[in-house]
């Protein structure tokens, strides 16, 4: 396993990535695309990854988005480094900031 992968296995605070997130922007990325990106904010310069939405071990039902309150459990896979693993994130939405972490999976888990 890559450095960068071990290094982020173990949870640690994460924010929303992408160029410029917003509410808006992360509630469509999660609704509609199915796409978002999570950035780990204690690397150097910080690691954005990219991942496609997993929305059966995702958990949506303590988010209010219209009020931008309560938290979301995010899960989806990536690869990084080579490395097949599943991003688990939990975000509050007042700050678009939480805790996360990558798991090891198989790679046909992260096949699209």
């Amino acid at each position: 396993m890559n450095e960068l992968t071990e290094r982020l296995a173990i949870s640690q605070p994460v924010a929303v990535g992408g160029s410029q997130p917003t509410l808006q922007d992360f509630r469509k990325r999660i609704e509609e695309i199915e796409w978002v990106f999570i950035k780990f904010t204690e690397t150097r310069g910080g690691t954005d990854l990219g991942m496609q939405l997993d929305r059966n071990n995702s958990d949506l039902s303590s988010a209010d988005f219209d009020n931008g309150t309560g938290t979301v459990h995010l899960e989806g896979t990536l690869t990084l480094n080579y490395d097949p693993v599943r991003c688990i994130a939990d975000i509050d939405l007042a700050t678009l900031k939480g805790n996360g972490h990558l798991e090891p999976v198989e790679a046909q888990a992260v096949a699209n």
